[in-house]
């Protein structure tokens, strides 16, 4: 492995404190890294990865205000020098597809353990990009099963805006409320998100959104 040649700027946006701060202390006892930021909360975390502009951020993929990947679409254009390691207790196709989408440099799951999580770290800061054991299968998986569900990036804004207050159990009638359109647009939406996405049902709609992130598993229910 490359030796990091210069000391690396380090946020780390996790939830779970005992895990952050584990990651922390870890870190620090590393000459090659400085932290400069800890956040759990995903809107606060935009805004101190543009304040602090990070070499590296570490990023869990779920988080309370905002998920991983709206995280990363909202600052990867800003801070195009900002190298990525997701840092995740839960993986799927849909996951990692859509933080690679949204500018990640690795990926690696949680049960891999910290070795594992070093490794990844110290080869994205070195301008690689990483996968745990588990990621890796995956992916290969889905390369081998040609996986024909669509992604955010092909969805709106607006889109993306109907598709977590459906999985987030909304009514059309609730959602057009909320966003002040009318139900018959609404309805529009949904139908052209679910032919995007290759869903075609309200269920198959919020795993999708569980798996990416983009609800909270801690809030649903069906």
């Amino acid at each position: 492995m490359q030796t990091i040649t210069q000391t690396k700027r380090i946020v780390i946006i996790e939830d779970q404190t005992a895990i952050r701060e584990m990651l922390a202390e870890i870190l620090r006892i590393d000459s090659a890294y400085e932290i400069v930021g800890e956040c759990g909360d995903g809107l606060k975390a935009c805004a101190m990865c543009l304040e602090l502009k990070p070499d590296l951020l570490v990023l869990d993929a779920r988080l309370p205000g905002l998920s991983g990947v709206d995280i990363l679409r909202r600052i990867s254009k800003q801070l195009k020098n900002t190298r990525v390691l997701i840092f995740s207790g839960y993986e799927s196709p849909a996951l990692v597809r859509e933080m690679l989408g949204a500018g990640a440099h690795g990926f690696v799951e949680k049960t891999a353990g910290l070795t594992e999580f070093k490794k990844g770290l110290e080869t994205i800061a070195n301008g690689g990009t990483y996968f745990g054991p588990g990621v890796a299968a995956l992916l290969r998986n889905v390369v081998a099963n040609n996986s024909p569900t669509g992604s955010l990036d092909c969805l709106t804004e607006r889109e993306r805006e109907i598709l977590k207050l459906v999985a987030e159990s909304n009514s059309t009638k609730d959602i057009a409320q909320k966003l002040t359109i009318s139900v018959k647009t609404v309805d529009n939406h949904r139908t052209n998100l679910m032919r995007k996405l290759n869903l075609h049902d309200v269920a198959s709609l919020t795993r999708y959104s569980l798996e990416i992130g983009l609800i909270d598993h801690r809030v649903q229910s069906w």
